[in-house]
């Protein structure tokens, strides 16, 4: 199955409906790391994939997190 380029989600500071994007920091299927801004400027950051990766990924603040073997 292959990921989705974007996804919606509702912003939790204005409640707008936002998207987010696939991001190209990983090749690997274990995770599929998203972020995007809303209008507002939130910065939203979601993933799919492995728990573990997806943990490590949302908990790394500055948005450099590479997925390493």
């Amino acid at each position: 199955m292959k990921a989705a380029r974007s996804l919606t989600f509702k912003c939790v500071k204005c409640h707008k409906s936002m998207q987010v994007y696939l991001q190209k920091v990983s090749a690997c299927s274990h995770i599929q790391p998203y972020q995007g801004i809303c209008a507002c400027g939130e910065l939203k950051r979601h993933a799919t994939g492995q728990a573990d990766a997806v943990k490590s990924y949302l908990a790394s603040a500055d948005g450099n997190w590479a997925h390493h073997h």
